[in-house]
């Protein structure tokens, strides 16, 4: 691995990692901490995700507070999102798709699901390479982090192109241990939150739209790509749900359910966007291309910066480098 690339990921897991009171989520985050502070390693797997609350309960056994608990979490998510770049044909294309709101929102906001999708991006890595097994291991993972990873699972059966029946048995059986495990007891609680309270999301219809885009530029542009042998199946699949997300956005009484849910569609950008100017033209039309790709993203994150609603709880951006 280049030295620019891990430099990029030290630089990244520092910015997520110890941000202070940066993203809308940090003092609900503060509170659960607060929470671990002298509860005994039993009550560890009684108060919610078990990975998230054992790295609460590590940190404050070292009185480190939120920043210890924050920059394991940034460099997870960053192992994540830079082993699934580096596989990209334009890896630093790919990393600046992933800025706007995949590095700045969600890694720096939504801790939990942050560190979920850093590790279903590693599993998807392994997915592209036959790895069935890193797949499931790794969103197991980050299932313990966000139960929602759990849904992924089954693309392990749905991207294999061949030998699917001993590979539909034991992921089938992985899947109900993790859904015994981590689902059973919440399934309740979740939908009453999601589904029967309603609860909305600001700005999901734009997100989910954000997946539609390169989904429909992979199935218009499908005899272009250059496949690998197993990546076809996989972002196919990807690209049909990003567009069955939208009729499922319609349709649901919460749009929260479906944008937690659509966040995992998210490195489908990464993936179609990094091939985009080498699709669509070659030589100056293909710099011309990355440029448009680069002001695209530019363009979201100053919207986002300037109109979301929530967006002023990440600003300014402040460290505990410099408290």
């Amino acid at each position: 691995m280049k030295l620019s690339w891990l430099i990029a990921g030290f630089l990244l897991a520092l910015l997520i990692g110890l941000r202070h009171e940066v993203g809308g989520d940090w003092f609900n985050y503060d509170g659960q901490y607060l929470d671990m502070v002298g509860a005994p390693f039993a009550e560890v797997f009684e108060r919610g995700d078990p990975g998230y609350v054992l790295l609460n309960w590590l940190s404050a056994q070292f009185g480190a507070g939120q920043y210890m608990v924050n920059l394991i979490c940034g460099v997870i998510f960053s192992v994540g999102l830079l082993a699934f770049c580096s596989q990209q044909p334009r890896p630093w294309l790919a990393l600046v798709v992933a800025v706007p709101y995949l590095v700045i929102v969600l890694g720096m906001g939504y801790t939990r699901q942050g560190v979920a999708l850093g590790l279903a991006m590693l599993g998807l890595v392994g997915l592209a390479r036959k790895s069935n097994l890193q797949f499931v291991v790794c969103v197991a993972l980050a299932a313990t982090f966000h139960k929602s990873a759990v849904l992924l699972v089954p693309l392990a059966v749905l991207a294999t192109p061949s030998g699917r029946l001993w590979t539909a048995l034991w992921v089938g059986v992985s899947l109900a241990v993790l859904y015994w495990v981590l689902l059973a007891d919440s399934v309740d609680s979740l939908v009453a939150n999601y589904i029967e309270a309603e609860y909305q999301s600001e700005g999901a219809a734009v997100r989910i739209a954000m997946n539609t885009l390169p989904a429909l530029l992979l199935l218009l542009l499908r005899k272009r790509f250059v496949w690998q042998p197993a990546e076809r199946n996989l972002w196919m699949i990807i690209a049909l749900l990003a567009l069955a997300s939208v009729g499922w956005l319609l349709a649901s009484p919460s749009s929260t359910a479906v944008d937690r849910v659509a966040l995992y569609l998210i490195p489908l950008q990464l993936f179609v966007f990094a091939r985009l100017p080498d699709l669509l033209g070659g030589g100056r039309d293909a710099r011309a291309w990355v440029l448009v790709v680069v002001a695209y993203y530019a363009l979201v994150l100053f919207v986002w910066l300037n109109f979301a609603v929530n967006s002023f709880a990440w600003l300014p951006y402040r460290s505990w480098l410099f408290q």
